[in-house]
């Protein structure tokens, strides 16, 4: 089986897993229902910003090195120097991909957050104003 099939395969077992879970999660009979912790969300955020972080600098320790070997074989003629030089171009293409994702969910989370909060707020106050408004009439 090639990388490609494999890595379809474990992508459509996991997404079948998800689906599943959420389903039960949300289905009545379970009685369950969907909730997030703000403070969970806020611990995810922090967790993906500090991977964001690590991978800024962590993902690309290797790479002038790896150009360097990279140079160093072609110019002998190994053909091992081109692939080295492929596998770190795909490798650092791939830690920002990874980067993007991480300020991506990190982001997200904290504006999620910070919007809830602000609702929260506006919902408080329109509350708080009919019930002063019902007192006064």
């Amino acid at each position: 089986m090639s990388f490609e099939e494999e890595w379809s395969a474990a992508r459509a077992t996991a997404a079948a897993s998800i689906s599943m879970r959420l389903n039960q999660a949300a289905s009545p009979a379970s009685g369950a229902d969907l909730e997030l912790n703000q403070d969970h969300i806020g611990a995810i955020g922090s967790e993906a910003y500090k991977l964001h972080s690590r991978l800024q600098t962590d993902g690309k320790h290797a790479a002038t090195a790896s150009a360097e070997a990279a140079g160093a074989l072609s110019r002998e003629g190994f053909a091992s120097g081109a692939a080295l030089a492929k596998a770190n171009s795909r490798w650092e293409s791939q830690v920002k991909t990874l980067v993007s994702a991480c300020a991506q969910i990190s982001n997200g989370l904290n504006y999620s957050l910070s919007s809830h909060a602000k609702d929260e707020q506006h919902l408080y106050a329109e509350f708080t104003a009919s019930k002063i408004d019902e007192y006064l009439k």
